[in-house]
């Protein structure tokens, strides 16, 4: 549920939004010799930049359904660079092919209701507007494209230009440039840096993050300049992802990954004092003790959602831990017993909560945690005569025969 709102709130606001370019695309047309017949083939020249500059600054919101929460944001997004245009013949490009006139800087952009206002680029001394669409497909599926003046007595094109995006959760970019800097500022202070890259410097505090890349056109796997392949250049995406300080989804699932062993561990506490005792416990009696311990998750996880994560815990354990020490004095009719079974609980509750707050050592806590457990039960069981009821019948039989 709460992914389906994240859903319709960024549908309505901006998705996840990833930038590829800009993307020099030249229109060109290469003479095919058929028979008797020349035939002009149409072609295209991408071309890339030769440096690329890019700064963003993200603000961050948060939105409420209801008692979900989403984060969105709004960005300030400056590209300032340079397009060197190669040597034609070594593509074998003649000049009076190219179409100048059709030349266009492309944009892709994931979703484009998160484009906020008109944009407007600066291409050397003259100002363009963007139209939406890609005119050529093979850089991107969605985005825009501006139609720019090229002149064959012209080799190097400057270019700037402001983009005002809203999106939700990250941003990312692909690497265009030969050599591509990318700076982001944000004043969010849980950021995740993902994606192909990482970056060469991060700042950050409780006021918010600041990072950059430097990626050199070596560190991608697509070329500079291309006009009869197709390159996924969004393969090579890096950016941000703005995550929530503590998120009670993740650590509800964390915890729900224990039942089996709770479960496991209730049962043979249950066991070890029928045996013991020998005090006969009925199969549904079982039963009801690990809907019991079901009934945990789904408390944790809907108490999380209001009150959150902590005290929705010490909430749901004390209920039932509650609520399985009052059954098994019913069954055992001793307070002794029923400590036990209450003591029990408590410290395998504990443990669980005490590894939901570690990350990097849960596994290590939690391996030597079971280690101990299974070395009491073994001390406790080593007492026990499993065969005592066979040995009694195979004593009985001697005395018969």
């Amino acid at each position: 549920t709460r992914d389906l709102v994240v859903r319709e709130i960024s549908d309505k606001w901006g998705r996840a939004q990833s930038i590829s370019g800009p993307v020099l695309a030249i229109p060109y047309f290469e003479d095919n010799n058929s028979g008797k017949e020349i035939i002009k083939v149409p072609k295209i020249l991408y071309i890339l930049p030769e440096k690329l500059d890019i700064n963003s600054q993200l603000n961050p919101e948060i939105r409420y359904r209801g008692t979900y929460k989403v984060i969105v944001y709004e960005s300030v997004v400056h590209f300032n660079g340079v397009f060197i245009l190669p040597e034609l013949n070594n593509y074998g490009i003649i000049q009076e092919g190219v179409e100048w006139d059709k030349a266009c800087l492309v944009f892709g952009i994931s979703d484009m209701r998160g484009i906020q206002r008109e944009i407007e680029i600066q291409w050397n001394e003259d100002v363009v507007t963007a139209d939406p669409g890609i005119l050529y497909p093979d850089v991107a599926s969605s985005g825009f494209s501006s139609k720019v003046n090229l002149n064959p007595e012209t080799n190097d094109y400057h270019f700037s230009l402001n983009l005002r995006l809203n999106g939700s959760e990250n941003l990312y970019f692909t690497p265009v440039g030969k050599t591509t800097n990318v700076k982001i500022t944000s004043p969010w202070s849980t950021p995740s840096f993902s994606g192909s890259f990482l970056p060469d410097n991060r700042t950050i505090t409780d006021n918010g993050f600041e990072a950059d890349w430097t990626i050199l056109h070596l560190n991608r796997d697509f070329p500079q300049f291309w006009n009869d392949q197709t390159y996924r250049i969004d393969v090579s995406s890096f950016g941000v992802n703005l995550l929530f300080p503590v998120d009670e989804y993740q650590k509800s699932m964390r915890s729900a990954k224990y039942a089996i062993m709770f479960i496991a561990l209730t049962y043979l506490i249950f066991l070890l004092l029928e045996v013991i005792l020998k005090k006969r416990i009925h199969p549904v009696q079982y039963l009801l003790v690990s809907v019991a311990l079901l009934l945990f998750y789904t408390l944790l996880l809907s108490l999380s959602e209001q009150i959150g994560f902590s005290l929705a815990y010490l909430i749901s354990s004390l209920a039932i831990v509650s609520l399985v020490t009052a059954y098994s004095h019913s069954i055992f009719k001793s307070d002794r017993l029923t400590i036990i079974v209450s003591t029990s609980l408590i410290i395998l509750y504990t443990f669980l909560f005490v590894i939901l707050q570690m990350e990097d050592y849960s596994l290590l806590f939690g391996s030597i945690g079971l280690f101990i457990i299974l070395g009491f039960v073994m001390y406790l069981s080593k007492k026990v005569d499993w065969y005592g009821h066979l040995n009694s019948d195979v004593s009985q039989n001697e005395i018969n025969s």
